[in-house]
């Protein structure tokens, strides 16, 4: 009886047959951001490598350049990755934006709701939503940037996008927007799903542990980039070329004179 009642304030008595849409779209948008999450940490991992220093760094970047399978750098696969990443976040974020409160008076009950319940998991999916409204408009313009002038991304560059140019606010906002929202989307998938098989607390402990880690590694990054920008301010536009690269030119040059 109550089943029946509820189906029909909702507006379904009616219904033909069931909609499996709604089911549809909403393992797609788990789909699409689980693969976000695990691209924010491999990201993280490869912009970390400026810890272990310069030529570090510059391999990692030379790598999906094409440079050590090609002889050369190729910018424009860093674009092709870049673009199908910005692909999946757009759609991600058409699907999430599906379950947002539309107008004032829906944030305004949902605020209340979650003041009265004092209810855990749904302050972590209002702090989903919020870090998920920044992301719409960092993370596109980072994107954005990273697809247009992926010839910009090195040790030097990058530093001297943070330094020089003034941009370390923009991505230490970033950094704990996505930190944030990736690992509580990381845990809610986790609930949802029942993988793994582990209790709600032993989830949200293994959360914020990640959380931490993954914003000590992203500030302490953000900090090598800065200082290195810092000493290299003198020189805004050089790109950094290791020793041995540089040793190899003239062997390089008269192969190709030849």
């Amino acid at each position: 009886m109550l089943y029946e009642t509820v189906i029909a304030q909702a507006g379904l008595a009616d219904k033909a047959g069931k909609n499996r849409w709604p089911a549809r779209l909403d393992i797609l948008q788990s789909s699409t951001g689980l693969f976000l999450a695990l691209f924010m940490w491999g990201h993280m991992a490869f912009v970390a490598s400026i810890l272990f220093g310069e030529s570090a760094m510059w391999a990692i970047t030379k790598f999906f350049e094409g440079y050590f399978v090609f002889g050369a750098s190729h910018p424009w696969l860093v674009s092709c990755v870049v673009g199908f990443v910005a692909l999946v976040f757009v759609v991600h974020a058409f699907l999430a934006v599906r379950k947002f409160p539309i107008n004032y008076r829906q944030f305004r009950i949902i605020f209340a709701h979650s003041r009265a319940m004092r209810h855990e998991d749904t302050t972590l999916w209002l702090w989903q939503a919020g870090t998920g409204f920044l992301l719409f408009f960092f993370a596109s313009a980072h994107l954005y940037q990273m697809f247009v002038w992926p010839q910009n991304i090195g040790p030097y560059a990058s530093s001297d996008r943070m330094w020089s140019d003034g941009l370390w606010p923009f991505y230490l906002t970033l950094l704990l927007a996505v930190e944030l929202h990736g690992g509580i989307g990381l845990y809610r998938l986790a609930v949802k799903w029942g993988w793994p098989n582990a209790s709600r607390e032993a989830l949200k402990i293994l959360k914020w542990v990640l959380t931490a880690f993954f914003l000590v590694l992203g500030l302490a990054t953000l900090g090598a980039y800065m200082k290195i920008g810092y000493a290299h301010r003198a020189h805004y536009g050089e790109r950094y070329t290791p020793d041995w690269v540089t040793e190899r030119l003239p062997d390089v040059q008269q192969e190709d004179a030849r």
